[in-house]
């Protein structure tokens, strides 16, 4: 090799490394701003809020009049009958819908056509659903603002956002472990069941957190459905009203007074340690699942 050659080697070598590098710090400053952004986010809600988080707080309805007996009580309890409907229809209902487009349709233009719009439906902002929900279970089926109505409605809103994901995680499966058990002598219905669903039961995890993490805070349905912003009850079933913690910490920051705001921080914190708490035990599950496939 000429000195020539490898001098120009070396150029490209230098020049690689470079462009690695470069890559890196912009990445990791990338990441750093998300970062920053997300600390300074809860720092502010911390240092609002922490002074109401009491108790009281988790115990007491909520006051429209005295900002220090006012509490998230009939919100938690809402939104958690909330997530009761909302959590096993969606999973069902797409999990079953990724199984079907993965493992038994046909493969050809429709089920690509189905596919296409699945994905385009995850992309919908939330107030489209809000109206569907509003005119196919307020009125059409006369279900009011029951948390039934809002329940179904916000399933119908994750239900391509799991879908979607199931679907990855299914085509992630490889093909040999299904001709392995086929060869077997296994069903579909076995192979499926047994095999796939197990094996992609990580990813599936995954796009459930997203997606509960999405419905258990989203406003804009709830607002249009009409989920009201102080009931000084809790739900005895899916029929009845309901109040949604994020539609009370919306009706605290709306309020004038400065200390209903902080109200509203603290009601911030609450709703993220629930959400931590479900994530914690998706994660702890897709973990097991990991470790035994």
């Amino acid at each position: 090799m000429g000195l020539i050659d490898k001098k120009i080697i070396d150029n490209k070598r230098t020049s690689r490394l470079f462009w690695n590098n470069t890559a890196m710090v912009v990445f990791f400053l990338c990441t750093l701003v998300g970062l920053l952004v997300l600390a300074m986010l809860i720092y502010d809600t911390l240092n609002d809020g922490l002074r109401f988080l009491r108790w009281d707080f988790i115990t007491n309805f909520a006051s429209a009049r005295n900002v220090e007996v006012s509490g998230f009580y009939g919100a938690i309890i809402g939104s958690l009958w909330l997530m009761l409907v909302t959590a096993p229809v969606a999973i069902i209902l797409s999990v079953s819908t990724a199984l079907y487009l993965e493992e038994y349709a046909r493969k050809g233009r429709v089920t690509d056509f189905i596919k296409i719009n699945i994905s385009n439906l995850a992309g919908v902002p939330s107030v489209v659903f809000g109206l569907l929900g509003l005119g196919l279970f307020v009125r059409a089926m006369s279900m009011g603002n029951s948390v039934l109505a809002a329940g179904l409605t916000l399933a119908l809103m994750i239900l391509p956002v799991i879908a979607v994901a199931s679907q990855e995680a299914i085509r992630a499966v490889p093909s040999s472990v299904r001709e392995a058990s086929i060869g077997m002598g296994a069903t579909k219905w076995q192979t499926v069941s047994r095999i796939v669903l197990p094996a992609a039961i990580p990813g599936i995890i995954t796009g459930i957190i997203l997606a509960l993490s999405r419905a258990i805070g989203e406003t804009a349905p709830l607002v249009v459905i009409g989920v009201p912003t102080t009931l000084l009850r809790t739900p005895s079933s899916v029929m009845d009203p309901f109040q949604a913690m994020p539609m009370q910490i919306y009706s605290w920051v709306k309020m004038p007074q400065h200390d209903f705001s902080d109200l509203a921080a603290t009601g911030i914190i609450v709703l993220l340690a629930i959400l931590l708490a479900m994530n914690s035990v998706a994660i702890f599950i897709r973990n097991k699942f990991s470790r035994k496939y």
